[in-house]
């Protein structure tokens, strides 16, 4: 069914997103004991950048109060918000229901902010990232539907 498919390809997407998370997490730790404000510099300059233009300064102001106990606090959050979309991916993968609506609930949570998003500064990215996310809770709102109808049909 299409819906079967559309839900796997959530799965895949929500595996992916914690794959890179935890990657990111992963570089976090590379940091630890190591000279953070450098690295950001030695990133600044890579990507050709002015670092006193506005935002490569900011980078550079919140690089240099970047501590190692910072670092793996963020590893860490990075670390479970990756265990919870690998769980989540995991459910959606083998159809469970338990999954269907967490990922609904989670994907539903963004959509206020997406609004407001959208109403502060009109983006066609704001306005894609919207529809896009819109259609994966109604997806999953559907199927959740589909199968409480036919578990009442069974009964």
């Amino acid at each position: 069914m299409a819906t079967d498919k559309a839900i796997r390809l959530v799965a895949y997407f929500e595996a992916a997103k914690a794959l890179l998370v935890l990657a990111a997490g992963t570089g976090l730790l590379s940091l630890v004991n190591k000279d953070v404000y450098a690295f950001a510099a030695m990133l600044i300059e890579h990507a050709h950048l002015d670092p006193a233009s506005k935002y490569p300064q900011i980078f550079l102001d919140a690089a240099a109060k970047v501590g190692n106990s910072r670092l793996l606090m963020l590893a860490a959050g990075a670390l479970l918000y990756s265990l919870f979309h690998l769980v989540e991916a995991y459910g959606l993968y083998y159809e469970r229901t338990w999954a269907e609506l967490l990922a609904a609930i989670s994907a539903a949570i963004y959509v206020p902010f997406e609004i407001a998003g959208l109403i502060h500064k009109p983006t066609l990215h704001a306005a894609v990232l919207l529809v896009v996310n819109l259609a994966v809770v109604a997806l999953l709102v559907r199927a959740l539907l589909r199968r409480r109808s036919a578990k009442s049909t069974a009964s």
